[in-house]
C-alpha cells in the first residue's frame, strides 16, 4: 500500500475537515422521530440537490480504477446509464414517492401488498443499502493518508464517518451531506487545472494514453457497455433516492432536484474521468503490488503541489464519507422500522428512532465485516446488484402504478423468483469457476446472473397478469340498474 506525504497546509486542510464534521454534525437541537428519520420533510431544493448528489456518488476509488483501466468508457458505463434511469425517477416516480409521504421503501410494499412484501423488500433493501463497499475505500483513503494498519483504518474512519447520526440522526447527514457536497468538486475541480499545468493539456494527455481509452466503448464490446445499463436499474428501486424524496418539502423539488442532480453528476463525472485520463497518461504502469484502485492517491503524489494535494484528498474523502454515512443510516431504519417496529407490532412510531440507533450499530458491524471479508468494491457492487434488483424491480414499480400491480402473494413469489434465480446462478458461476472472478460463459445459459433473475420475475408476474385478465374475463358482469326489472 502506498503512503501519501503532506505538508504541513496539507495537514490543516485535513484537520480543518475532521473539526469541522464534528462540530456540525454533532451541533444538536430537540428533535422529534419526523426530524431523526427524515428531516420532517422539509428538504429546499439546494439542499435536495446537495443531500442525493453527494450520497449517489460514493464509489471515487473505483471511478479512479475504471478510468484507468478503460479510459472515456467509465462515462459511458458508470455516468450514462445513471443519468437515463435518474430521468425515469424523476419523470415517472418522484412526484408519486414524495406524494406517498412514507418512510422506506418496505413502507410502500406493506401498503400495496401487506407484511411479507413489506418483510422480504427490507431484506432486499438491507443488502443494497449495505455501506460495506464504501466503508472499504474510506479505509483505504485513511490507510494511505496516516499509514495506519488496514483494520485500524476501517474501524477509525467508518466510527468518524457514522458517529454523528447516531445522535442527530438524518438532519445531522442532511447538514454534513451539503458540505461534502463543495468539497467534492472544490477538491476535483482544484486539481484538474494543476494537472493541466504540470503535464499538459488535452494534446499530452491524446497522446499518452491507449487510443482506445479516448473510444466511449472503451476498446469493449457492445455486451460490455450494455450490462452496465442493466446494473443501472439499480437506481429505480435504489434506497437512497427514495428516501431523499420522501424527504423533500415538496414533489416539485423531488422531480426538479433529481433533474438538477444529474447535470451535477455529468460535471462531476467529467473533473472525475478526466483525472483518471491524467493517472494512466502520467503512469502508464503501477508500481509493483499496487492495485489500480490507487490510480488517484497516486496521481496526486507524483503531480499535485502542496495545499491542492490536501483540497483533493478532502475530495476524495469527502465523496466516499458522505455515502457511507447515508447508507449506514438508510440500514439502520431498515433495521429499526423495516424490521423491529413492524414486527413488534407497534403502533405509533415514537419506537423508531431508538430501534433506529440499535440498527446503527448492526448496520456498522455487518458493514465492517464484509468490507474485510470481501476486499473488492467491484466484486461487492455485482453481487448486490445481480440479486437485488431483479428481486426487488417490479414489485416497486408495481407499488407506484396499481394499475399493474400483482397480486400480493404473486409479487411475494415474483421477488423470491427473481432474487432466487439470480444469486443460484451466481453462486453457480462462483462455484465452477471457483471464485468470485467467473465469467460468463462460467454461469449457467452463458448469461449474466441478473438476466435469468430478471426472466423468473417478468414470468411470474406474466402469470399473475394473465390470471387476473382471465378470471377478470368470466367474472360474472353486473346488470345495470337501467336494464333490472321491476
Amino acid at each position: 500500500m502506498i503512503r501519501a506525504h503532506f505538508s504541513l497546509l496539507d495537514g490543516i486542510i485535513l484537520a480543518s475537515y475532521f473539526l469541522f464534521t464534528v462540530i456540525v454534525g454533532f451541533w444538536k437541537r430537540k428533535r422529534g422521530t419526523e426530524e431523526y428519520l427524515i428531516a420532517a420533510r422539509r428538504l429546499s431544493l439546494p439542499v435536495f440537490v446537495a443531500t442525493l448528489v453527494a450520497t449517489w456518488y460514493g464509489g471515487i476509488l473505483a471511478s479512479g480504477e475504471f478510468t484507468y483501466d478503460y479510459g472515456i468508457a467509465n462515462w459511458t458505463t458508470q455516468g450514462l446509464p445513471y443519468y437515463v434511469f435518474a430521468l425515469v425517477f424523476a419523470l415517472f416516480l418522484a412526484t408519486r414517492v414524495r406524494e406517498a409521504s412514507l418512510y422506506t421503501i418496505p413502507d410502500k410494499l406493506h401498503h400495496a401488498y401487506g407484511r411479507p412484501a413489506a418483510l422480504l423488500g427490507a431484506i432486499y433493501a438491507f443488502i443494497m443499502i449495505t455501506p460495506a463497499p464504501y466503508i472499504l475505500m474510506v479505509g483505504r483513503l485513511i490507510q494511505v493518508a496516516f499509514g495506519w494498519p488496514e483494520f485500524a483504518s476501517v474501524l477509525v474512519g467508518t466510527i468518524f464517518s457514522v458517529a454523528y447520526v447516531y445522535v442527530g440522526g438524518f438532519e445531522s447527514d442532511v447538514r454534513i451531506n451539503v458540505f461534502q457536497f463543495l468539497l467534492m468538486f472544490g477538491g476535483f475541480a482544484a486539481a484538474l487545472p494543476a494537472l493541466v499545468h504540470r503535464f499538459g493539456g488535452f494534446h499530452w494527455l491524446a497522446a499518452h494514453v491507449p487510443a482506445t481509452h479516448l473510444r466511449l466503448d472503451g476498446g469493449q464490446d457492445l455486451g460490455f457497455i450494455l450490462v452496465w445499463f442493466f446494473i443501472a436499474v439499480w437506481t429505480l428501486v435504489d434506497p437512497g433516492f427514495h428516501q431523499r424524496c420522501y424527504a423533500a418539502r415538496t414533489p416539485s423539488i423531488a422531480r426538479r432536484g433529481i433533474l438538477v442532480a444529474i447535470v451535477c453528476w455529468a460535471i462531476f463525472d467529467f473533473l472525475t474521468t478526466t483525472t483518471g485520463l491524467y493517472a494512466r497518461a502520467a503512469m502508464p504502469v503501477m508500481p509493483p503490488g499496487t492495485s489500480h484502485d490507487m490510480a488517484y492517491p497516486l496521481l496526486a503524489e507524483i503531480g499535485l503541489p502542496s495545499g491542492i494535494k490536501g483540497l483533493f484528498y478532502l475530495g476524495m474523502l469527502a465523496t466516499v464519507m458522505s455515502t457511507v454515512v447515508s447508507y449506514t443510516f438508510i440500514g439502520a431504519m431498515t433495521v429499526g422500522r423495516d424490521f423491529v417496529w413492524r414486527l413488534r407490532g407497534d403502533t405509533g412510531n415514537d419506537s423508531v428512532p431508538v430501534y433506529t440507533r440499535w440498527g446503527l450499530i448492526v448496520t456498522t458491524v455487518l458493514g465492517i465485516a464484509i468490507a474485510m471479508a470481501v476486499p473488492s468494491v467491484v466484486k461487492q457492487w455485482y453481487a448486490i446488484g445481480t440479486i437485488c434488483v431483479p428481486g426487488m424491480l417490479l414489485a416497486v414499480l408495481g407499488s407506484y402504478s396499481p394499475r399493474f400491480q400483482a397480486p400480493p402473494v404473486a409479487t411475494v413469489i415474483g421477488m423470491l423468483a427473481g432474487g432466487g434465480v439470480a444469486a443460484g446462478c451466481l453462486i453457480t458461476g462462483w462455484l465452477r469457476h471457483h471464485g468470485v472472478d467467473a465469467a460468463t460463459e462460467d454461469f449457467p445459459f452463458h448469461l449474466q446472473p441478473m438476466y435469468p433473475g430478471l426472466i423468473a420475475s417478468v414470468i411470474v408476474y406474466a402469470l399473475a397478469r394473465c390470471r387476473e385478465w382471465i378470471r377478470g374475463r368470466h367474472a360474472p358482469q353486473a346488470i345495470p340498474a337501467s336494464d333490472q326489472k321491476d
